[in-house]
């Protein structure tokens, strides 16, 4: 592939909140690009994940779609796992601070993180590293050094800091703590590219450049990939919020889950949780933008292309199989009762009230055992607010109407 042709595809579905800032960016991926390519070598890259949980869902992949990008273009991916900046704690997309983890924890959620991610990344060609290897190592004074770089005031200056200081909510001061330690894993990677989302900005941009710089090192390149919506397609994809993707649920509840994503969503997804090129999606949306292509038919072949990546095509037709044997040939009655939404109303409050089951542990039960769905989408939390109106489905022959 050309030079131009890798920056453009992996420069797609990159934010930096700046134009200045990302031509500055795209123009340096190019230079190192061009350097790597003389010189016969492979670009280093690699992007960080804190194991605060055990289970991934789509919107923690879109940066490892981005490393595959990196990845079948021939260039150095590592995979790693922040046994370390796990213990701080994260600020970045948080308006409070994060709870602290003990390293048994941390531990526990790392057991599998590698082998989920390889899902989208080649097992073969990916390192897999621990930053408590590097971060266990340094002192007190090899901190103070390091904090020697950055002033309070750029700390200040963060978005997330700067509104709880305007609210008058605390700033721990272990949380600056994070991007330092952030920083220090580039230097140690002697990294030539840093992928991470929007919150990261900081992070990777400022901390990351500027301590390699200090070091003796050429800054990085910040890849800085935009977040992914979820299923709502407005709020970050979030456990909290119940609108995921989980990558270890099956093809069937994915592509599902997939098909309820709003139309106007669908753009996003193709760039950032797709292997399609950046030339493919804009003949993809000319064709659905002039009406070539009805919305329905585009988001089928959205979602098979994604689950195809995580399950392979012969389980993705399957779950598209399944899905127009629901909905599309109607398995679904044409008439069901009715029932109308109230404000506040969780999904269990919704089934109870409906009485689709006779108690609270019985709705628990079926919402655990997956047999309860909306549109076809898998419910998995009965504590969530109910996500919207649409065909409810409980057990197999259980269905209401929520308007």
């Amino acid at each position: 592939m050309k030079i131009e042709d890798q920056v453009q595809l992996l420069m797609q579905g990159t934010e930096y909140g700046d134009e200045e800032l990302k031509q500055a960016m795209t123009n340096e991926l190019r230079q190192r690009l061009l350097t790597a390519d003389k010189e016969g070598r492979p670009l280093r890259v690699y992007c960080g994940y804190d194991p605060t949980s055990t289970d991934l869902h789509l919107g923690h992949t879109i940066t490892m779609r981005k490393m595959r990008q990196f990845q079948d273009l021939g260039h150095e991916i590592t995979f790693l796992i922040g046994s370390y900046t796990a213990l701080v704690g994260d600020p970045s997309d948080k308006n409070k601070a994060r709870p602290i983890l003990t390293e048994e924890q941390v531990a526990e959620n790392a057991k599998t993180y590698a082998e989920q991610a390889y899902r989208v990344l080649d097992k073969e060609k990916t390192k897999v590293r621990y930053n408590g290897e590097w971060l266990s190592e340094l002192s007190l004074v090899d901190l103070i050094r390091l904090g020697q770089n950055f002033t309070v005031q750029q700390f200040l200056a963060r978005d997330n800091f700067s509104k709880r200081l305007e609210k008058g909510e605390a700033i721990y001061l272990h949380e600056t703590f994070y991007a330092l330690m952030q920083g220090y894993d580039a230097v140690a990677l002697e990294t030539d590219v840093q992928v991470g989302g929007t919150d990261q900005l900081f992070n990777i941009i400022v901390a990351g450049r500027k301590l390699q710089e200090a070091l003796g090192q050429k800054p990085l390149v910040g890849i800085i990939t935009a977040i992914l919506p979820g299923t709502d397609g407005v709020q970050r994809m979030s456990k909290s919020t119940g609108n995921i993707v989980p990558i270890n649920t099956g093809a069937d509840d994915m592509y599902g889950k997939l098909m309820s994503i709003p139309d106007a969503a669908m753009g996003i997804y193709m760039r950032l949780a797709s292997r399609w090129s950046p030339q493919e999606i804009d003949v993809f949306e000319k064709e659905l933008a002039s009406g070539k292509m009805h919305p329905r038919d585009a988001k089928m072949k959205m979602s098979f292309e994604i689950t195809s990546i995580f399950y392979g095509e012969a389980d993705a037709a399957s779950g598209q199989e399944a899905f127009v044997k629901t909905f599309q040939q109607k398995e679904v009655p044409d008439e069901m009762p009715e029932y109308k939404l109230r404000d506040g109303q969780t999904v269990l409050d919704v089934i109870l009230d409906a009485k689709m089951a006779s108690s609270k542990s019985e709705g628990r039960r079926l919402i655990d055992q997956k047999g309860v769905r909306l549109d076809g989408v898998v419910l998995d939390r009965g504590d969530i607010l109910f996500p919207n109106s649409g065909v409810l489905q409980v057990g197999k022959r259980k269905f209401l109407r929520v308007v």
